[in-house]
């Protein structure tokens, strides 16, 4: 039978021995485990990550670069509200569009018209190429997607509907920021006022709301990616010379996004390599007893490992991928 035990060995404040010396035993026979039979231990995990990093075969399907589901909470405040108000104040974008009513920001393409060379947007030969800007927009496949209220098109902006091609209004018959019980602080930018009259203004800006609440939507997201794509030549062709157009839509936060994201991801093989390369030179010496540059490339080699299995089992679980995950492999490094 084993003696008593040595006073010294208790654990105490003072004495931790206890703790230390079951684990210093544990590592002990591991140590010599792996000594004894290594390739167990070398193409064990090896095969283990290989096989849960085949989980990258779903990355393509598992990609989640949404901008709102990345960066607010899933269960948030806001997007409940949000929901109850969609549930009971529903709109109706082929009926009775309004935009004031939107519980979202809408599927829109928007077109701000600048003035040129310091003159008014509802000068003559500005507004004459504001109009001929709506007209392009306007073909048939906007007309079929386009918001309706009262049977047609929702206006792009009030004072095209009022006024149309009657030619722009004359300088101090509109008042501002409303006239008529129209707010025009919407419709019109860089204005000059002379006793709440307009005098001029540099920018008019267009606004074309599309459906969201039928069949239509996906359609409509399609129009709208075509918009961007095919605008630039189409403002081309116009050949304005009075004003500048800008655009933009209710896609294009979320394209710049992962446009972002694409035009990142190349340079990351950039940083991992820097990163590494560090990691493995700043444990180099010149003394082969204080030398650990095989020990920090194997610290890396399990860093990549743990990378590759813990994302690949996440993979396979169906767990979204997000981009702004890319940077794990520099926090398991940096540790």
């Amino acid at each position: 039978m084993a003696g008593p035990r040595d006073p010294a060995e208790r654990c105490s404040c003072r004495n931790t021995n206890c703790v230390e010396r079951p684990l210093r035993r544990l590592f002990e026979g591991l140590a010599s485990g792996v000594a004894a039979c290594p390739w167990p231990f070398v193409l064990v995990p090896l095969l283990l990550s290989g096989g849960l990093g085949a989980g990258f075969v779903f990355l393509p399907q598992r990609q989640a670069n949404d901008i709102e589901g990345q960066f607010t909470p899933t269960w948030g405040p806001a997007k409940a509200e949000r929901d109850f108000v969609q549930r009971h104040f529903p709109t109706s974008d082929s009926e009775r569009f309004s935009a004031a009513r939107l519980p979202t920001e809408g599927a829109y393409a928007a077109l701000i018209a600048v003035a040129t060379n310091g003159t008014s947007v509802l000068d003559a030969a500005p507004w004459a190429e504001v109009l001929r800007l709506n007209a392009t927009v306007h073909d048939d496949e906007y007309e079929r997607l386009c918001a309706r209220t009262a049977g047609r098109c929702a206006s792009p902006n009030e004072l095209l509907s009022r006024l149309g091609d009657a030619g722009p209004p004359a300088p101090g018959s509109l008042r501002f920021p409303v006239n008529d019980s129209v707010f025009l602080g919407a419709a019109l930018g860089g204005v000059e006022t002379d006793g709440g009259r307009v005098l001029r203004a540099r920018a008019l800006k267009l606004l074309y709301y599309l459906r969201e609440d039928g069949p239509e939507a996906q359609d409509s997201r399609q129009w709208l990616e075509s918009f961007l794509q095919n605008i630039s030549s189409k403002v081309a062709e116009l050949r304005l010379g009075s004003i500048q157009v800008t655009y933009f839509t209710s896609l294009s936060r979320q394209q710049e996004f992962e446009g972002n994201a694409k035009s990142v991801i190349p340079l990351f093989s950039v940083t991992y390599f820097l990163t590494i390369s560090f990691a493995v030179i700043s444990c180099l010496r010149l003394s082969c007893i204080r030398n650990n540059i095989w020990l920090a490339s194997c610290g890396v080699l399990s860093s990549g490992l743990a990378v590759l299995s813990s994302f690949g089992l996440m993979l396979f679980c169906g767990v979204p991928f997000v981009v702004t995950v890319g940077n794990a492999p520099f926090l398991i490094l940096g540790k």
